[in-house]
């Protein structure tokens, strides 16, 4: 089969053969660059194996372009990277692997070219292209990984106990490629994930959550969070998810699988952004279902307050799964914080001072938060649905209604705490916290205008039943 690279990738192997040749070495294109070019998947990522040294290759080849790339290279890992026009290259020399139980950390001692595809995760990425002068072209696929991109397979090359005993991360690494490929599982594979998925543990928290965020960031990434969950992985790294599974059902009342929503919703705002913070905040709204759930006589299961424990809950979740402590997971705090508020003005009548309440609290945010509720409005019934987008539509228009109006969205009242304590002439305390609030409250409530002077009176009238007077 014959690989269709572009001309600026033929260019550039090109240059790469020359350079092997002169320093009598063979080499080859290897893993996802082929598995993609074949797919027709875009990538701008190409791996070089080598029979021999590859940072010898890589500083060789730099010479053969003009400018010459800087060549990036780490002896202790004989590897190194050089970047043309807009194709990032690694270089390394074949190798073979030997893994010690307790570590994902292989010995490396150099090998064939059949060696390096042999320690390779699936067969779809052990494909490889020679790009040495004597079989320019060339594809050698010694484990089938064609047929299995034919037939949209995951597999692995070996015995997938081996593989997944040697490297625990392939695991979610096979589970990934699924969600991103849309392709299947072997069963023998499969099989091989389940009995293997206790071997994580020997995995940093790092790479695992670079792994589940790659998932999440898939097209529909339900495909892999349902395998991480069946696989039994799920439970290991992430158990708050797995406590959402499963209904329960008394005095014949029951409430939905809030695991399967929970997916159901990351889809549908996957549709729309491919944010990831705003993917986080999908898998998290109801992460603290579980934890408040009661069953309340003649009425069924409950979930009060779901929405403040989650918030509570986001930061613990974060640092456990080394994401970023700053403004990201402030901006899912908020989001799970707040999801309830959109939908629960569907079901009332809907006040300015609710709809200014939800701008303040929201800010910026606003769009965010009404993209995640519209993802969580899930049903079986098409016309409960239908419903509560109906009402959903009729929040969204007046939340524009009222910003137009009264301009909330990022709004801080026109009178500030420094303003209180220069006017009474106080230093910071209760009192002044007490004023502040008050005045935010009345503008929120509409009874009073968002100007200075109707705020500013607003002041003086609360903080004479506080026993305040202004300074002369």
């Amino acid at each position: 089969m014959a690989i269709d690279f572009s001309e600026k990738e033929q260019f550039i192997f090109k240059k790469i053969s020359e350079a092997a040749a002169e320093i009598g070495v063979d080499c080859y294109v290897i893993g996802g660059f082929v598995r993609d070019k074949i797919i027709g998947r875009q990538t701008k990522d190409a791996d070089i194996v080598c029979v021999g040294d590859g940072i010898v290759l890589a500083h060789q080849a730099a010479k053969q372009f003009s400018p010459v790339p800087h060549v990036s290279f780490f002896k202790s890992y004989g590897t190194a990277h050089i970047k043309v026009d807009d194709l990032d290259i690694e270089f390394v020399g074949a190798r073979k692997e030997s893994y010690r139980s307790d570590s994902r950390n292989p010995e490396v001692v150099a090998g064939t070219l059949n060696d390096d595809q042999d320690r390779r995760d699936f067969t779809i990425n052990a494909l490889a292209i020679s790009v040495s002068k004597k079989d320019y072209g060339s594809l050698l696929d010694p484990f089938g990984g064609l047929n299995d991109i034919d037939n949209k397979t995951i597999r692995t090359p070996l015995d997938p106990d081996k593989t997944f005993s040697d490297d625990p991360l392939r695991m979610m690494r096979g589970i990934r490629f699924a969600a991103q490929l849309q392709f299947t599982i072997d069963d023998n594979t499969w099989e091989g994930i389940a009995k293997n998925s206790k071997r994580i543990s020997i995995i940093s928290q790092e790479r695992i959550t670079d792994e589940f965020n790659k998932i999440l960031l898939s097209k529909k990434p339900s495909v892999g969070l349902d395998l991480l969950y069946k696989s039994g992985l799920m439970k290991l790294i992430f158990p708050q998810m797995v406590d959402l599974a499963g209904a329960e059902y008394k005095d014949g009342k029951g409430h939905k699988d809030n695991f399967y929503h929970t997916l159901q919703v990351v889809d549908n705002i996957a549709e729309h952004t491919n944010d990831l913070w705003l993917r986080w905040a999908a898998v998290l709204h109801d992460i603290a279902k579980p934890a408040t759930k009661k069953f309340e006589e003649g009425h069924g299961w409950t979930f009060h307050g779901h929405e403040v424990v989650g918030a509570r809950m986001v930061p613990k979740i974060f640092a456990k799964m080394r994401l970023p402590l700053d403004n990201k997971m402030r901006f899912v705090q908020k989001m799970v914080a707040l999801h309830l508020r959109p939908i629960s003005l569907t079901k009332e009548n809907i006040t300015d001072s609710a709809i200014r309440r939800l701008l303040f609290d929201a800010g910026d945010d606003i769009d965010a938060l009404m993209m995640l509720c519209r993802a969580d409005i899930t049903s079986k019934n098409k016309q409960k649905v239908k419903h509560y987008l109906d009402n959903f539509e009729m929040v969204e228009e007046r939340l524009k209604e009222v910003e137009e109006n009264d301009r909330i969205r990022n709004w801080q009242p026109p009178i500030t705490g420094e303003m209180i304590m220069e006017t009474f002439g106080i230093s910071p305390c209760k009192k002044v916290g007490d004023i502040k609030n008050a005045i935010k409250d009345a503008i929120l409530d509409g009874e009073i205008e968002n100007n200075y002077d109707a705020a500013y009176n607003f002041m003086l009238q609360k903080a004479k039943a506080l026993n305040l007077e202004p300074v002369k």
